[in-house]
């Protein structure tokens, strides 16, 4: 099968870097969060990309407020929290996807709303939780897009960027798609050509909100272990959301839990992660136990189904 790039990426691409900011004012203060202490901040890494004392809001609703992050330069930073508790909104403010209603976002020093959307793009990736690719685009030209912030009037497609393209398709696994229409292909195969887009980018920062969204199993593996060898034997500085605890503990080296729009914890997932942290957090009553493959910080959820079908069991035999 012939490999034909697709050369010109136009105006309908959508990546990150060219998505509108939306601003959004306060309009109230965020609720204390109950039973949750500060997280222990006194080690500072260096760090490219953070934010500070951000306001993160739609329309009126406030989501977070006052939070400041660090992204640890190099790392492999997994953010975790219950459902709407400001995980992917702070992600996209990361990625100059939504303007902060207050505070700064900061990229190299610089407020990221002042650099230049192209620059953006060559240093920072973004995997949207949720993409639309353009009507009747090829697998090969939607991952080729990755190329266009390194095009310019004097740089046009190289055998550089084809070789990057390449690349991205094979570790992700999508070289046996490249002629098929992304409309036509799963969600599970778009999830990977999607990230085979952000791959071929090759920016040095990647922001991934939820990468084994659609995924079975196998593949949910695939992307994290791909993800870790980005960060261990690239030197790739990663984000990503997950929902899986024990995923997340397994293939973060800086764990960020939040709750309520605050970050509650952060550090090593083998020093943060307690039971008593996931209980008061997602409200799961669990032990923690070491993983047999990994020695990581794995859940094990209270069998409280379990126990109450034994409870009504032995009942019924007592009458």
């Amino acid at each position: 099968m012939a490999f034909v790039p697709w050369r010109r990426p136009g105006p309908t691409a959508r990546s990150a870097q060219t998505w509108p900011a939306t601003e959004a004012p306060p309009v109230a203060e965020m609720p204390p969060v109950d039973g949750l202490p500060a997280p222990d901040r006194a080690a500072r890494p260096a760090a490219r990309l953070l934010g500070e004392e951000l306001t993160l809001a739609y329309d009126r609703r406030i989501v977070s407020q006052g939070l400041a992050v660090r992204i640890p330069d190099g790392a492999f930073t997994v953010i975790v929290g219950p459902n709407a508790c400001g995980k992917s909104t702070l992600l996209r403010a990361l990625a100059r996807v939504m303007r902060p209603a207050a505070g700064t976002v900061r990229l190299d020093g610089a407020q990221i709303a002042s650099l230049p959307s192209k620059e953006i793009a060559r240093r920072l990736g973004l995997l949207p939780q949720t993409a639309i690719a353009p009507d009747g685009i090829t697998v090969v030209d939607l991952v080729s897009r990755g190329r266009y912030p390194h095009q310019t009037i004097w740089r046009q497609w190289s055998t550089r960027d084809e070789q990057v393209v390449r690349e991205a398709m094979a570790v992700t696994g999508v070289t046996d798609l490249a002629s098929r229409l992304v409309d036509e292909l799963s969600g599970g195969q778009r999830q990977r050509v999607w990230l085979a887009m952000t791959l071929a980018q090759e920016t040095p920062i990647l922001l991934l909100d939820e990468p084994t969204t659609y995924l079975d199993i196998t593949h949910q593996f695939d992307v994290l272990d791909l993800c870790a060898d980005l960060h261990e034997n690239h030197g790739r500085t990663l984000v990503a959301v997950l929902h899986d605890l024990n995923q997340a503990c397994r293939y973060a080296t800086h764990l960020v839990v939040m709750a309520a729009g605050r970050i509650v914890a952060e550090g090593p997932p083998a020093e943060i992660v307690t039971a008593e942290l996931i209980e008061t957090t997602f409200g799961l009553a669990c032990r923690v136990i070491p993983d047999p493959e990994t020695g990581t910080p794995m859940i094990i959820p209270a069998a409280r189904r379990r126990a109450s079908s034994a409870v009504a069991t032995a009942a019924g035999l007592r009458g």
